[in-house]
C-alpha cells in the first residue's frame, strides 16, 4: 500500500510538472527576451538609475550580482540587530552578531540555513521585510546568472551578457511575485495560516497552558518554496500543521518547489533556438530525479535498523499525516533542488535513507537544482562531457556550436571544485582545531560518534551547496558553526557565480562553429547517458571516502 501511494504521489506531481513544462517554460523565455517593459518595471528602472537596454560585459554583470547582494547582507544584518525597536517584534530581543550574521548570509544566497527557533527568534518585521525579501531577490539573481549563461551559448561573437538589473527585476515582477501570490491564495484555502496575531495562549487537553504562535506564514511559505529557499516560519519548517496542514497541501508544496527548476530546460531549448537540446537536460534531470527518490524511498520502507524494526516501521521523526511515502517525495525533491525545506527530520532517517538527502546535495543539487543554480550547473557538466567523450572516442569538443576550448574547460573544473572543497574543509577544520573540535563535540553533536561526524557533513554539505536543511540533531547556534557555515554559504554561491559567468562572456564572444561529422549530437540518448554519468562521476564520488566514515559506516555496522 505504501508503494501504491508513492507511485501514485510521484506521478500526481509529474503530471502537473509535464503539463506546465512547456507553456511556463516558453513564458519564462518570453520574459528574459523580450523588449518591452512593464510599467512598474520602468519606474523602478528611473528610480535606480539604469538603463534597460544598456548590455553588459561579463564583468559588469558580476558586480552588479556582489553589489547588489552585499546590500542586501548588511540590510538584512542590520534589521536584525535593531529588531527590538521595529513594529511587530512580538517582545523578541535582538540575536547575537554571529546568528545575525549566518542567518543574514544565508537568506541572501538562497540557502535559508537557520541555527535558530524562526516563532522564538524573529518578528513579523523582520520575517517579512527581511528573509520573504531576501526569499524572492536571491531567488530571482540564481535566475539571472542562469539566464545570463544561457545567452553565453545563443550570442554570437558578442561582447555582453545581458543586464542583470534587467533580467532580476523581469524575474522578481513577472514570474516570482505573481506565481507566490497565486501560491499564498490556495495554500491558505488548503489551512496554512496568513495572520499577525502573535502569541496566543490556549489550555491543552492535560489542563496546561500553551503559547501558539500564529504569523504570515502563507505568503512565506509560497516564496520560500517557489524560490528554492527552504527557510521555514516555524522550527520543524514543513512538518508544522500551520505550514503544510494536509496531504495534498504536500504535493502542492512539491509541485512549487519544483515547478521552476523543471521548467528552465524548456527555457533553455526555446532561447538557444533547439528544443531538444532542453529535452535531453530535462531527461537527465529526470533520470536522477527517480533513481534518488526510489533509493531513498526503498530504504525508508525496509526499516533497517533495530529501532524501526522493533516498531514496526520507520516512522520516527516523520509526520503520519504524510507516511513514509509523502515524506521521502519531499524530502528527495528538497535537497535535489537547493530548498532546504523539509517535512520530516533528516536525523530520524535510517542511517543509510540519511545518506541519500546528504549525496543529492553532493551532486550539486541538478536534479532539477535551485532556481537558475540547478541549470548552470548542470550546462557546466554538460561542458565536461563533451570535452571527456572528446577524450574518449575523438569528438570535436563542441557544445551548441561553441568550441570547448582550454579556457572554458579551466572555467568549468574550477567550478566542480569549488563544493568539495568548502564542504571538506568546513567538515575537517571542525575536528581539526582543538578548541573548536570540543565546542562542536560536546555542544553541537547530538549523537557521539559516526553519525555525530554525519551530522557535521550534512550540515557543510548543506551550506556549501546553498541547500540549508539539516540534520536536526545538530546544535548550530554556536560561534563556530555560525561563523563557519556563514562563510560556507558566501563561498559556495558567489565563487561558482564567478566561473559561470566568466564561461558566459568566453562563450558570448565566439561564433557558432558549423556541426561536422565530428560533431558529438548532444540531443540524443547517448550524450543523456554521458551526462548522467559524469554528473556522478565528478560530483557525488568525490566525497565517497567521507561518506564511508559517516552514514556507510553507521549504515553497514
Amino acid at each position: 500500500m505504501e508503494w501504491f501511494g508513492a507511485v501514485a504521489s510521484f506521478l500526481t506531481v509529474a503530471l502537473i510538472i509535464g503539463i506546465l513544462y512547456r507553456p511556463f517554460g516558453d513564458y519564462m523565455a518570453h520574459v528574459f527576451t523580450t523588449a518591452k517593459d512593464a510599467r512598474i518595471e520602468r519606474g523602478v528602472y528611473r528610480l535606480i538609475g539604469v538603463d534597460p537596454r544598456a548590455e553588459q560585459t561579463w564583468q559588469a554583470y558580476l558586480r552588479s550580482v556582489l553589489a547588489f547582494s552585499a546590500v542586501g547582507l548588511v540590510l538584512l544584518y542590520v534589521l536584525q540587530r535593531v529588531q527590538q525597536w521595529l513594529p511587530y517584534s512580538l517582545g523578541l530581543k535582538a540575536p547575537s552578531p554571529d546568528l545575525s550574521f549566518n542567518t543574514a548570509a544565508s537568506f541572501v544566497t538562497n540557502t535559508n540555513w537557520q541555527s535558530y527557533s524562526p516563532e522564538q527568534t524573529l518578528g513579523y518585521t523582520v520575517q517579512s521585510a527581511g528573509l520573504v525579501v531576501q526569499n524572492f531577490v536571491s531567488a530571482a539573481v540564481g535566475l539571472a546568472v542562469a539566464i545570463a549563461l544561457v545567452r553565453g551559448f545563443a550570442s554570437l561573437r558578442s561582447g555582453t551578457i545581458g543586464n542583470f538589473w534587467v533580467d532580476l527585476i523581469r524575474g522578481t515582477v513577472r514570474i516570482l511575485l505573481p506565481l507566490s501570490v497565486v501560491a499564498t491564495v490556495v495554500l491558505i484555502a488548503g489551512g496554512v495560516i496568513q495572520n499577525v496575531n502573535g502569541f496566543t495562549d490556549v489550555t491543552t487537553v492535560a489542563g496546561a497552558t500553551q503559547s501558539i504562535p500564529g504569523g504570515p506564514v502563507a505568503s512565506q511559505e509560497a516564496i520560500k518554496l517557489l524560490g528554492t529557499n527552504g527557510g521555514g516560519f516555524f522550527n520543524v519548517n514543513s512538518a508544522h500543521p500551520f505550514e503544510n496542514p494536509t496531504a495534498w497541501t504536500n504535493i502542492l508544496e512539491i509541485v512549487l518547489l519544483l515547478l521552476i527548476p523543471f521548467t528552465l530546460p524548456r527555457t533553455f531549448g526555446k532561447m538557444v533556438g533547439d528544443h531538444k537540446q532542453g529535452y535531453a537536460i530535462l531527461g537527465v534531470m529526470g533520470i536522477l530525479y527517480v533513481a534518488s527518490l526510489t533509493a531513498l524511498t526503498a530504504l525508508e520502507e525496509a526499516g533497517l535498523g533495530t529501532a524501526p524494526q522493533l516498531a514496526g516501521a520507520a516512522m520516527e521523526g516523520k509526520e503520519d499525516r504524510f507516511g513514509i511515502a509523502g515524506s521521502t517525495l519531499f524530502a528527495t525533491s528538497s535537497t535535489l533542488t537547493s530548498t532546504g525545506a523539509v517535512n520530516s527530520m533528516g536525523d530520524s532517517y535510517t542511517a543509510l535513507g540519511g545518506m541519500m538527502p546528504m549525496v543529492n546535495m553532493m551532486l550539486g543539487e541538478i536534479a532539477p537544482g535551485g532556481v537558475g543554480s540547478g541549470l548552470y550547473a548542470i550546462l557546466i557538466l554538460a561542458v565536461i562531457a563533451v570535452f571527456i567523450a572528446g577524450l574518449l572516442i575523438g569528438r570535436t569538443p563542441e557544445y551548441l556550436g561553441k568550441k570547448i576550448g582550454p579556457r572554458e574547460i579551466k572555467l568549468a573544473s574550477l567550478y566542480i571544485l569549488v563544493t568539495p572543497t568548502i564542504v571538506l574543509a568546513g567538515t575537517a577544520l571542525s575536528f581539526a582545531i582543538p578548541g573548536v573540535r570540543e565546542s562542536v563535540e560536546k555542544t553541537s553533536i547530538l549523537n557521539p560518534g559516526v553519525h555525530g561526524l554525519s551530522e557535521v557533513l550534512y550540515a557543510f554539505t548543506s551550506a556549501g551547496n546553498n541547500n540549508g536543511s539539516a540534520f536536526a540533531g545538530l546544535t548550530a547556534n554556536t560561534p563556530w558553526m555560525n561563523t563557519s557555515l556563514g562563510v560556507a554559504v558566501l563561498l559556495g554561491r558567489f565563487v561558482p557565480i564567478v566561473f559561470v559567468l566568466a564561461l558566459a562572456g568566453s562563450l558570448a564572444a565566439q561564433d557558432r562553429v558549423p556541426a561536422t561529422a565530428g560533431t558529438l549530437p548532444t540531443h540524443r540518448p547517448q550524450f543523456v547517458g554521458l551526462l548522467t554519468t559524469v554528473s556522478i562521476l565528478v560530483t557525488a564520488l568525490t566525497f565517497f571516502p567521507v561518506l564511508t566514515l559517516g552514514p556507510l559506516a553507521e549504515g553497514l555496522h
